[in-house]
């Protein structure tokens, strides 16, 4: 296990830090909770809500990234989570650019992206040190799948709103938005090749060796639900699905193709 990093941090967006959120059915909470805590290497906050619904994943150094929240209906997730300098000026200009506040909250509020995905929009409490790879492999991506009559619009929202990094993915229906040095969730941005109501999204772990990472998976009881050369689809013991993908944990991009001076 390496150390986390500590960066100066600051966007012109007002984004300090991300939280990548495991949105499961309330009632398979435990075995959410179990397995996550297993594969981040990290331990349970106290619980909070009026069922105990929300949770943080405290790793052994640096700052929580990653929580999890139970779900009263329908299968679950993921979303993110903006901590911001000013939450109102940040959910001023994401309804400017076509959200829509689905709750507001003292202090916080929820939101809907245009083309139909939740994220959160709260305040920054100073994080600042992403917490380091567990054994080959990083949570640090969350992958919104949006139908193909929306993507246009909906890559034009995140683009503008989190003023990222925006880049295009190894496929053409993939875009990456990649954040400033030190934060510690990408966002991938996936044109479906089927139209669906709304979007949603699912979490993605950055493996240096992707047979390893899903053999310890599967060990801690996932399931493999579709391999392709680069990455796999994986179901979690509470259903859930999320990828494992073969990208550099360190810093989430592909890994260099390597040379030789065999021409065979």
């Amino acid at each position: 296990m390496s150390t986390g990093t500590r960066t100066g941090l600051g966007t012109g967006s007002g984004i300090r830090w991300t939280h990548a959120f495991i949105d499961r059915p309330i009632g398979h909470l435990a075995a959410a909770r179990a397995f996550w805590t297993a594969v981040t290497d990290t331990r349970m906050s106290e619980t909070r809500g009026e069922q105990g619904e929300f949770v943080t994943l405290l790793p052994a150094a640096g700052d929580a990234c990653v929580k999890i929240q139970g779900v009263a209906s329908g299968d679950g997730g993921a979303h993110l989570d903006f901590a911001v300098e000013d939450v109102d000026a940040f959910v001023g200009s994401a309804t400017a650019l076509g959200a829509t506040v689905v709750a507001a909250h003292t202090g916080w509020s929820v939101l809907r992206s245009p083309a139909g995905q939740l994220f959160c929009a709260g305040p920054w409490h100073g994080e600042t040190v992403r917490p380091a790879v567990v054994d080959g492999s990083r949570l640090d991506q969350v992958a919104i799948d949006i139908p193909s009559a929306a993507y246009a619009t909906e890559v034009a929202f995140w683009e503008r709103l989190t003023a990222w990094d925006s880049l295009a993915g190894s496929l053409p229906e993939f875009h990456v938005l990649r954040p400033p040095a030190g934060l510690p969730i990408r966002i991938l941005l996936h044109r479906l090749g089927t139209e669906r109501p709304a979007a949603s999204a699912h979490l993605d772990l950055a493996c240096a060796d992707l047979g390893e990472t899903r053999a310890r998976h599967e060990r801690l009881g996932a399931t493999a639900v579709a391999p392709f050369p680069h990455w796999t689809v994986m179901r979690d013991p509470a259903g859930g699905t999320y990828c494992l993908t073969g990208r550099n944990p360190e810093t989430g991009g592909l890994p260099k193709p390597t040379t030789t001076d065999d021409p065979a």
